[in-house]
């Protein structure tokens, strides 16, 4: 039986992309077909067995705490609140504090998750271990809404990761991830990206990922967003 797990949803950011809709509500609160990103997070996190929820929050971050006590009071979701912003592993390292488990799960917010994602995460956990360290889950271009990048990031041999170059099969990284903790602890930093903990875990050949078969909806922009409510209806 899989061990009980938390996660952590990546919510401080600014949105500037898609600066229309994020002038007055954060991102994360932005809807796709009347269901907030936020709010498709939360409930996806906890469907597939999540038992506690930590949220960073900057930009707007007053209407995401109301959001959380207004619909999700009797959940386990904590706030770790930054004054100034932190970057994605520095959002993580700021909350370490606030979990009990060595391991997490740790996703972007701007990801429209689908039932149909629920069997390429499960199997993500479900493959972790300490030993990996971090295991990223990674989605190919052809199954990929929202995304346009020609270049991809993240190239896969067999399990191991290693950074994208010309002529690889693009593959993107597709926003959700298990990482130990005590990788991120190492860092001196208080403000660094995810990217500076993948590139050492490259190195140590200790970074893993697991190919989802299933669609993935990415909501980086306007165009993202449009792609998504015209698939999703």
């Amino acid at each position: 039986m899989r061990k009980p797990f938390s996660a952590m949803i990546l919510a401080a950011g600014y949105g500037k992309r898609m600066l229309s809709l994020t002038k007055n509500i954060p991102k994360p609160l932005v809807k796709v077909n009347n269901v907030s990103l936020l709010k498709n997070c939360i409930d996806f996190l906890f469907k597939i067995g999540c038992e506690k929820i930590v949220i960073n929050t900057h930009y707007k971050h007053i209407l995401i705490s109301d959001f959380v006590k207004e619909f999700y009071s009797s959940f386990d979701i904590k706030i770790s609140h930054e004054e100034n912003i932190l970057d994605t592993a520095g959002g993580v390292k700021n909350a370490i504090k606030l979990f009990d488990e060595e391991n997490v799960l740790v996703t972007n917010s701007d990801i429209f998750w689908k039932k149909e994602n629920e069997k390429d995460v499960n199997n993500l956990i479900s493959n972790y271990n300490s030993r990996d360290e971090c295991r990223l889950l990674l989605v190919e271009k052809e199954t990929a809404h929202g995304m346009i990048n020609k270049a991809g990031d993240f190239s896969l041999d067999t399990n191991e990761v290693r950074r994208w170059k010309t002529n690889d099969k693009i593959v993107y990284y597709a926003g959700l991830q298990m990482i130990a903790l005590d990788i991120i602890k190492d860092f001196n930093s208080t403000k660094f990206s995810f990217n500076d903990v993948w590139d050492i875990q490259i190195k140590k050949k200790k970074l893993f990922g697991n190919l989802m078969s299933s669609n993935w909806y990415h909501i980086g922009n306007i165009k993202g967003l449009n792609n998504a409510k015209n698939s999703l209806t």
